[in-house]
């Protein structure tokens, strides 16, 4: 396994464990996070991060992050994952996304998560995944 996919494994781990310090171990002081790329404004800096994941991390209980797939180029990491996790009303969230992580050193300095906010949006509002994204978030995962 790559150093920088070791890095973004243990993000995941602690995301998935509730500890945003662990989260944050791993972010430069000026990273920035573009959440939902396209979507939303980034969170510039750890501050911006630590408060994006304190207002959505309680949305969640059971995470089952997963990658499929990654490949890197000069300072970046790509990931190809599925965003799996059961939100507190019970509903369950299934959201295939893309993801560019840039380093500085063994550090994310940039983030971007590429991903389809209205599928999130229609899970967490009760209706279910539809077949094929169930068919890209059943894949086995690295």
């Amino acid at each position: 396994m790559s150093a920088r996919l070791a890095v973004l494994k243990s993000v995941m781990a602690a995301w998935k464990a509730g500890d945003i310090d662990g989260v944050l171990a791993h972010l430069h002081d000026d990273v920035v996070w573009h959440f939902a790329a396209g979507v939303a404004p980034p969170a510039k800096g750890k501050a911006k991060a630590r408060k994006f994941m304190e207002n959505f991390r309680p949305q969640m209980t059971q995470i089952r992050w997963r990658l499929f797939d990654y490949a890197e180029a000069g300072h970046r990491l790509f990931v190809e994952g599925v965003e799996d996790y059961d939100a507190t009303d019970g509903a369950v969230v299934l959201a295939p996304y893309a993801g560019v992580f840039r380093f500085e050193g063994d550090l994310i300095i940039g983030w971007r998560d590429y991903v389809d906010v209205g599928v999130m949006e229609a899970q967490k509002g009760g209706a279910p995944a539809s077949a094929w994204v169930r068919e890209l978030a059943d894949r086995e995962a690295i």
